[in-house]
């Protein structure tokens, strides 16, 4: 899947990971954000990675979140080859040592290659977390943000007073 003119490049490894990664682009959708969505694997495909992450940046993309299971090699493989920012998102897979395995592959780049790391599954957070690196020189982008975060507020707030108030009733009982 591709939008015209993507700002956000949403890649896993394989299209298991996909119920995944598509909280990423549902928020994306959500913000207005353009995003394309594709499978790059960077064991069974290595020459599709690295011509994907040498050409990114010159494709218009400002982030890339990528995500993977087992090993997870791709969001450290790709971080290695372009400078824009990469957003990895461990993904708890058939394969895995409940999800350690993706976590430790991401999360333990060595200094020189980083890689903004999610927790296990959270590609909303990687969509939100590429949303806020736009928001830094797209004022639309980030008045949205804003809106969307006073509304988490907002339900939370909205939660506690209905907690206080049912509570409250089964004292008076």
């Amino acid at each position: 899947m591709s939008t015209i003119n993507p700002l956000v490049g949403i890649i896993m490894g394989s299209d298991s990971d996909l119920p995944v990664m598509q909280a990423a682009a549902n928020i994306l959708k959500q913000f207005n954000i353009a995003f394309e969505l594709t499978i790059v694997s960077a064991h069974r495909t290595p020459q599709r990675m690295m011509e994907y992450a040498t050409n990114a940046r010159e494709r218009g993309l400002k982030v890339i979140i990528a995500g993977a299971g087992g090993a997870a090699h791709l969001p450290g493989m790709v971080a290695s080859i372009t400078t824009l920012p990469v957003i990895g998102v461990p993904i708890k897979s058939t394969n895995s040592i409940d999800g350690w395995d993706s976590i430790l592959s991401i999360l333990q780049m060595p200094n020189g290659i980083p890689v903004a790391t999610v927790a296990l599954n959270a590609a909303k957070n990687a969509g939100i977390l590429a949303a806020e690196i736009i928001g830094t020189y797209d004022e639309k982008i980030s008045a949205t943000l804003l809106v969307y975060k006073k509304q988490m507020q907002t339900e939370v707030l909205n939660k506690a007073d209905k907690l206080k108030e049912d509570w409250a009733n089964e004292f008076d009982s």
